[in-house]
């Protein structure tokens, strides 16, 4: 891990008995029915280093495990091409990523190698630096786990165990500012991380390459659609493929997304037909095996989330029309999907065994979609504006599970531009599916039928309206709490806390309900001690 000596040349850190002030009215804990979870120190940007352009984009965060050093130091990414790219660690599980207007990404700084034919290059006109004469930062060990967020023109690493306030690396763009990214920590040549900015271009770079270096430029990067010459409209997301060899795909604001290789040339021509019918779904794949090597268009209007389930098997995209639409990737098939109650759709995310689907949106509610019935199966009400970011809380399980019963109970989290938190459990088994009456009837005496919304699992490939809200459970959170001043814009859960972010880029760490012999152990300091434990059975280890 980092420690608090390798921020040389970087902001200074504040001290770590100031991180915890709080705006007046704000809490420093929330209860839940395990237990409190408590404010554990905060994260930010430096405030002299505010761009003009800070306002235009939106700061979201992800979380990056740096496993241990390899036995030999990666080249300096001179070969960023046949990487593997692997599932999706916990360790890294954001919102996925899945997280609607998700907005993080790198820099760039003067090159001076020669670019690679095509739209895949070594550096940039944005000016992703050369690998050529890096100066090492000797303080960086090559491990450990980082908060990666973007603000303004620049992007930010905190090391996430330490509670120093300022972040120890920045990385500066000159003419573009980053908006999303993604991080795979198994990739095999060291290019783990994806920064999409707001010009179209697409970076892959190695984070650790960035933190063993001490300048503010982004060094060994990998550019793809350069200067936009394959699509010069906003990037939304990015995202790895799940057991995808190194492939990822990037979603933008034009409601086209884009396949890319890692072990394959950039392409000067990439020749992709005219969409004959913007409304529509289709697939175009390059004529050459050059990238980017196919073109999804999914919808009029901006993609605003994509999330992979956790196999890679499904692809779910959220856009500007305010549809969910879900896509059996191998096969490039639409599978199910359908419309928000009212305006865009923001954010999506998938439960870990990929059975449900969680959106949320400018309706100001969290819907749960169910795939087995391909249809929406519960919606929550409790946000009080746009539903920014959802996330399951996969290390989470029912304190009373024994593992034996039938019932599965999951808990997820969502975040809104109300600046509050709100925390719920689906449980499908207690779920009260509305009855339809007949005109007259009584409303205490539950005669008449289900509703013809749970007849039956909708046809594949059929995009569905919204359904009436009689018609579908309602949940209610367990927990709402005002969590930051500002518009939240992401969460994201991990094995010892939840993380909560807003989109002026403060992040804040609130470590899980602890039990009394952990408490007691009064060692609870670090994020990852090994002697944390969680209260009753209530959270995997």
């Amino acid at each position: 891990m980092m420690n608090s000596g390798a921020s040389n040349n970087m902001m200074s850190s504040a001290s770590a008995s100031g991180n915890n002030a709080q705006a007046p009215g704000l809490k420093t804990y929330f209860k839940t029915i395990e237990g409190k979870y408590k404010l554990q120190y905060e994260k930010t940007h430096p405030a002299g280093l505010l761009h003009y352009a800070h306002g235009k984009t939106v700061t979201q965060v992800t979380v990056a495990h740096l496993k241990d050093k390899p036995t030999q130091t990666p080249s300096q990414s001179s070969s960023s091409l046949g990487v593997s790219s692997g599932v999706r660690s916990a360790a890294s599980r954001l919102w996925s990523v899945g997280n609607g207007s998700r907005a993080l990404s790198f820099v760039a700084g003067n090159g001076g190698s020669k670019p690679v034919s095509g739209n895949t290059t070594r550096i940039g006109s944005l000016g992703a630096s050369s690998s050529n004469n890096v100066v090492g930062n000797p303080n960086f060990d090559g491990k450990g786990t980082y908060l990666v967020f973007n603000v303004g023109d620049a992007i930010f690493v905190s090391d996430l165990n330490s509670q120093d306030k300022d972040p120890i690396k920045s990385i500066h763009f000159s003419n573009s500012n980053p908006v999303c990214h993604a991080y795979d920590p198994d990739a095999k040549d060291g290019h783990d991380l994806l920064i999409g900015l707001n010009s179209g271009d697409v970076y892959s770079v190695s984070l650790r390459q960035q933190l063993q270096d001490v300048g503010k430029k982004l060094v060994g990067a990998q550019h793809y659609n350069k200067d936009g010459s394959v699509n010069n409209s906003r990037c939304t997301c990015v995202a790895w493929i799940p057991n995808g060899d190194g492939s990822f795909v990037v979603a933008h604001a034009d409601g086209n997304i884009y396949v890319y290789e890692k072990n394959k040339d950039g392409s000067g021509d990439p020749s992709f037909p005219v969409i004959k019918d913007q409304a529509h779904f289709s697939v175009s794949h390059a004529r050459y095996s050059k990238n980017p090597v196919a073109r999804w268009h999914i919808c009029q209007g901006s993609i605003n989330g994509i999330a992979f389930s956790a196999d890679g098997a499904y692809i779910a995209t959220v856009g500007r029309d305010g549809y969910l639409r879900v896509f059996d990737y191998k096969n490039e098939q639409l599978i199910c999907g359908g419309k928000s109650y009212y305006g865009a759709l923001l954010c999506c995310a998938w439960s870990m065994d990929g059975k449900y689907i969680l959106t949320g949106g400018e309706d100001d509610l969290v819907q749960v979609w169910s795939m087995e019935d391909r249809k929406i199966v519960a919606w929550g009400e409790g946000h009080n504006s746009w539903v920014s970011g959802v996330a399951f809380d996969s290390y989470w399980q029912a304190s009373n599970s024994d593992g034996v019963g039938e019932s599965t109970v999951y808990r997820f989290g969502s975040v809104g531009q109300d600046t509050q938190l709100l925390l719920w459990d689906l449980e499908m088994d207690e779920l009260v599916v509305p009855v339809r009456r007949a005109p007259g009837g009584s409303p205490t005496f539950s005669t008449g039928s289900q509703s013809s919304h749970w007849d039956s699992a909708c046809p594949v490939g059929t995009l569905q309206p919204a359904p009436s809200m009689r018609d579908v459970p309602k949940l209610s959170p367990l927990v709402a709490h005002r969590v930051h001043t500002e518009p939240l814009s992401g969460l994201i859960f991990t094995q010892e806390s939840l993380l909560t972010v807003c989109r002026e880029g403060h992040v804040k760490i609130w470590t899980r309900p602890v039990s009394s012999e952990s408490q007691s152990s009064g060692n609870s300091d670090s994020l990852t001690s090994s002697s944390l434990k969680v209260s009753g059975s209530g959270y995997k280890q």
